[in-house]
């Protein structure tokens, strides 16, 4: 429990602060863990002409500064040198720190140090989102570092194994490939939504391919796995409607060098800022489905 001293000597309220930090981190404090720190010393003369600050003063000063000191996060699951960087960028200059999520911590580092010498805080932290325990820890520890996470954007890159003919899909690869899309959002969404519920707002983004809006039988496992992400987000979008959450997804019907966008990968992560900041459906197209070139 943060609060101020108020009195004409400074030395000996500077004492009473070291006396209370003492005593609190000795007792546990009042009222749970939480205990007293004294944060700030208003010395003031009895006879001065100017009357020291209100209560209700220092409590809107402290309020102001704390609202100033909150930067917004993004978690970008799926993180790397394409559509990952690119978003990192868009955020950035709409003053995001980046917290870069994938397998590889190497190439995290090296992602992260490309945005810093741009002017943007990003901090990489590997997860591998077949692993809830990994992913979970490391969405923690983005929140820790940096902040509690405001956006997330899920969009890991399935494996080409999951692109494989039905008649050649297995049980063992569907489980794998719905682990990988559906699991691996619902373990990350349970991990970050509480703050942003607390925090009163925030946006969840999906990133998938043309095969979450219409089957492929040659792309089998991400045909059976990206509608049942899909199913979640979209029950998401509306349960959280009215807690000021936004939840979105985005349909790429292609690789994106394919789709020959006026300004290709940009124009992708410009969409995506347009999903967090402005509500709308829960789906959008990037393109038209029969447009696409998967």
């Amino acid at each position: 429990m943060p609060f101020g001293l108020i009195g004409p000597d400074p030395a000996l309220l500077r004492e009473s602060c070291s006396g209370l930090s003492g005593w609190s981190a000795a007792a546990g404090g009042i009222g749970g863990s939480e205990g007293f720190s004294a944060h700030a010393i208003f010395s003031v003369g009895v006879d001065d002409d100017n009357p020291p600050p209100s209560l209700a003063a220092l409590g809107s000063i402290h309020h102001h500064q704390s609202e100033e000191s909150i930067v917004p996060v993004i978690a970008i699951i799926g993180a790397g040198p394409g559509l990952g960087a690119a978003v990192a960028r868009r955020f950035g200059r709409e003053g995001f720190s980046i917290a870069l999520i994938s397998r590889d911590q190497s190439k995290l580092d090296a992602l992260a140090a490309d945005l810093e010498a741009g002017g943007v805080t990003a901090r990489g932290y590997s997860a591998d989102v077949l692993v809830p325990t990994a992913l979970e820890e490391a969405l923690a520890h983005a929140a820790a570092e940096l902040g509690p996470i405001t956006t997330l954007q899920y969009s890991p890159l399935p494996s080409r194994a999951y692109l494989k003919p039905v008649l050649d899909l297995t049980p063992e690869l569907a489980l794998e490939a719905l682990q990988f899309s559906a699991l691996g959002l619902i373990h990350a969404v349970r991990t970050i939504l509480p703050s942003m519920r607390e925090a009163g707002g925030g946006s969840i983004i999906l990133v998938n391919g043309g095969t979450s809006v219409k089957a492929r039988a040659d792309f089998a496992g991400t045909s059976v796995a990206f509608p049942a992400e899909s199913a979640y987000g979209e029950m998401l979008h509306d349960a959280l409607d009215g807690d000021g959450i936004r939840v979105a997804q985005l349909v790429i019907p292609g690789g994106i060098p394919q789709l020959q966008l006026a300004n290709g990968i940009d124009d992708v992560a410009d969409r995506i800022w347009d999903l967090h900041a402005v509500a709308g459906p829960f789906r959008t197209m990037l393109i038209p489905l029969e447009d696409g070139r998967e």
